[in-house]
């Protein structure tokens, strides 16, 4: 009898090992087959070798998304860990995200330029990281290095080549943006951080194209104060900009500019670019005091100035110095360089020089230029993306 039992124990041990180690291998395999199927996922199809079906000679600035977008996260107490392509698509976020309840979020922007022989190129997209850094710093939140930073812009480039415009048509915008993701309800730091970069072509800026533009000084509303954060760029600086902006563009006017919050006599920036004067050889800027941000155009375009033998003054800018002016023109990374046909200001309109001949012209010519490859880049500030 006990022989008999042994017997059948065996019997029934033996398949039953047997079947647990099938089970083992097939999950095994099905793992494996989930990982490579992950990692088939996180690689995009490069279709480089066409143009998206886009009517490139009527770009607009609009939201055309283009195929990819770059997603890494990491929790307040710890770095970014390496991020991943995806399609573009939307996101999930808690209701009680950071972000949407108290706006903790900055976002950076850059273009990418196809060169005449189809190499793409980048425009001193670490001076964006940098900023990016120092914006966070303000609003406290980690965020990505610059390494980290330019290698995600680099990957969106490079996996949305076709969307980037014929040499000559426009750019790819590229948006980095960093967000508190996570859950928090009394007011205080998101538990964690979200980093998208997402692209899309795009043609000028404002509907005048690279006509001139008629501003409208603003004298009621404010964009920054000392003490904010006029000086980054973080997201709650520009929806309280819409209100001036619609009711200067209801009476035709392409943008406004803004003044100081004190006194309200001295130029700031207008509703997304900043603004330089011209009189004589002298070109003037408002001076970055915490409420005006550090355009990175507008970095390059004083640079270039002072190559070309122009002064170059970044100082307070009394309002009555901007319509006795020469020339006036926006810089940004969206606007390009705008030149600015007339400013009105109260009851006294002020128009000013523009034209091929024009300060603005001649400065806008050697940036694009550079941007786009026809201008040897002596500087350093083009990045290729292999």
């Amino acid at each position: 009898m006990i022989k008999a039992i042994s017997s059948l124990r065996k019997s029934l041990v033996l398949p039953l090992h047997s079947h647990i180690r099938t089970l083992q291998t097939f999950s095994k395999h099905n793992a494996q087959a989930a990982s490579a199927l992950r990692e088939e996922r996180k690689k995009p199809v490069y279709r480089d070798d066409e143009y998206a079906d886009i009517d490139w000679d009527n770009l607009g600035f609009g939201l055309t998304p283009a195929d990819y977008m770059y997603v890494m996260k990491c929790s307040k107490d710890c770095e970014f860990t390496e991020g991943e392509l995806s399609p573009y698509g939307n996101i999930q976020l808690s209701p009680s995200a950071g972000v949407l309840n108290y706006g903790q979020a900055i976002y950076e922007g850059t273009k990418a330029y196809r060169k005449e022989n189809g190499e793409l190129l980048l425009f001193r997209p670490e001076h964006n990281a940098i900023r990016m850094k120092l914006g966070a710093e303000r609003m406290l939140m980690p965020s990505p290095s610059v390494d980290q930073f330019v290698h995600a812009v680099k990957q969106i480039a490079f996996a949305n080549k076709r969307w980037v415009p014929p040499s000559g048509k426009g750019s790819l915008y590229i948006r980095p943006l960093l967000m508190g993701s996570g859950p928090i309800l009394g007011l205080a730091p998101a538990p964690e951080y979200t980093f998208i970069v997402y692209a899309s072509p795009v043609g000028n800026y404002f509907k005048e194209g690279i006509a001139a533009l008629n501003l409208h000084v603003e004298e009621e509303y404010v964009r920054a104060a000392p003490g904010g954060a006029g000086g980054v760029k973080s997201i709650t600086n520009y929806a309280p900009v819409l209100k001036a902006l619609s009711r200067a563009k209801s009476k035709g006017f392409s943008d406004v500019l803004y003044l100081d919050s004190v006194k309200k006599k001295y130029l700031e920036e207008a509703s997304s670019c900043n603004v330089f004067v011209v009189k004589g050889r002298t070109i003037s800027t408002p001076a970055t005091n915490g409420t005006i941000l550090e355009g990175i155009t507008r970095k390059s375009v004083m640079e270039i100035a002072s190559d070309q033998g122009y002064q170059v003054e970044e100082k307070a800018v009394h309002v009555d110095e901007v319509m006795d002016a020469d020339e006036v023109f926006c810089t940004g990374t969206a606007v390009g360089v705008a030149p600015v046909g007339t400013i009105t200001y109260q009851d006294k309109r002020a128009e000013y020089k523009t034209g091929d001949e024009s300060v603005c012209q001649r400065l806008r010519s050697v940036l694009v230029g550079i941007q786009t490859g026809l201008i040897k880049d002596t500087k350093g500030w083009v990045t290729c993306v292999n």
